[in-house]
């Protein structure tokens, strides 16, 4: 794994283009599997995760090219149920193939996923609901096999808890059963799922109350090739806008969604961060930390503070004076970063799960061990504003999430060394 090393402070000033979304690109590439017809993806990040989610794809029988951000995805051979461990075990949305290839092929066998170390993430919600879709499943040696038996002409699935994950598979599962009625309660009502259902549905899929925590599907026989471009990344959004309220002189931010971001930006407005947004473009002013004012914040499932911009706003917070506090409430352990941030002069205290942060005056650098993706954003974010150098080991997990990085930093300003 690789290691970024960072001179500070630096100062930020310039433009970035937000790339498109991870977390919708990847839910939407594993419903390709549902046709054998062409299917052209536009904004697409060129990202590890995307190119994993791509090799799995061309195990289960399809041929894939890229067109700068676009992929074209069609039909190379008679679909594979089998797929290998190597790249499935590589990221928790590789589970998402499992229903629709055993929708298609009648059977299948996919490994158990893999990930970021952010907190226990069972499979048994997406297992219980595709149960109910009329599929059985059962887990050997590490490998989930699951076997189409019949479905019902009405099925009810009620999530114990808004799972993104378990919600989209569902949906991507249950839109080829054929003359069955699908109704899902307490889905997760993520940016991400309404543009995976606007994809089903731009495919022939027939989907209500997407965006909602009430969905009802009724299966069609066949779905068709597409053209579709998929909306810009929330997450990336985020964090460079926290980058920018941190160190920014002046931050534009283009290709943004707005509503995507208002829990952000609603906590932005609370501590007194200034920002302007217009025509998708989110501009971020210069302000003094000490002009700033805490804040308490609790992570939710969408429309709330969303548990992947968590770690990077702790470093905001660590840096305004008084004491603030965030409570994790979707991946409650999720606090890797909390021990590094306080090598840098951070004073951070977890109870439970609550971090409860004292603001200080400046961080200093430090070496560092990165645990996940969105702690390398803020260990990133926070190497950059701390004086003197630090040195993030472990860094490569920041590939899984953020296009073209490097190109992005140097635009407005910011120079970070990376070695092997």
């Amino acid at each position: 794994m690789g290691k970024i090393k960072v001179k500070g402070p630096q100062k930020a000033n310039g433009e970035i283009v937000i790339s498109g979304s991870k977390n919708a690109a990847l839910p939407i590439l594993a419903a390709t599997l549902l046709t054998d017809e062409k299917i052209i993806l536009h904004n697409i990040p060129n990202l590890a995760d995307v190119n994993t989610m791509i090799e799995i794809l061309e195990n289960a029988g399809k041929k894939i090219n890229w067109d700068e951000n676009s992929l074209i995805i069609e039909r190379n051979s008679d679909m594979n149920s089998v797929l290998p461990y190597g790249p499935v075990r590589r990221m928790r949305a590789s589970f998402n193939v499992l229903g629709p290839l055993t929708i298609r092929n009648g059977y299948a066998k996919v490994a158990l996923p893999g990930g970021c170390s952010i907190g226990v993430r069972p499979v048994n919600f997406h297992l219980e609901g595709l149960k109910k879709l009329g599929i059985e499943s059962k887990i050997e040696h590490g490998f989930t096999h699951s076997k189409y038996i019949s479905s019902p002409q009405k099925v009810h699935v009620s999530l114990p808890f808004p799972s993104v994950g378990a919600t989209e598979h569902l949906i991507t599962t249950a839109v080829l059963l054929e003359d069955t009625e699908t109704i899902l309660t307490n889905c997760a009502q993520e940016p991400e799922i309404i543009d995976l259902c606007n994809f089903l549905i731009s495919m022939g899929a027939q989907i209500e109350g997407q965006g909602t925590s009430n969905i009802k599907i009724n299966g069609v026989k066949k779905l068709y090739g597409t053209e579709y471009s998929i909306i810009p990344d929330r997450i990336e959004a985020g964090t460079y806008a926290i980058l920018g309220a941190i160190l920014g002189e002046r931050i534009t931010l283009k290709n943004i969604i707005e509503e995507h971001i208002f829990s952000l930006l609603d906590i932005f407005e609370k501590i007194g961060v200034k920002y302007s947004v217009e025509n998708n473009t989110l501009k971020i002013e210069s302000i003094s930390k000490l002009e700033l004012s805490p804040v308490d914040v609790e992570t939710a499932t969408f429309p709330g503070f969303p548990t992947d911009l968590q770690p990077q706003l702790m470093v905001l917070l660590s840096l305004i004076p008084g004491r603030s506090s965030i409570t994790e409430n979707v991946f409650k352990t999720r606090f890797n970063h909390v021990d590094e941030l306080n090598r840098m002069g951070a004073k951070i205290f977890v109870e439970s799960n609550t971090a409860i942060i004292t603001g200080v005056t400046k961080l200093s650098g430090a070496p560092l061990e990165a645990t996940d993706l969105r702690a390398s954003a803020a260990l990133l974010i926070a190497s950059l504003v701390a004086e003197g150098e630090t040195v993030i080991n472990n860094v490569d997990h920041i590939f899984r999430g953020y296009e073209k990085l490097f190109d992005k930093l140097e635009k407005i300003g910011l120079k970070i060394e990376y070695f092997e």
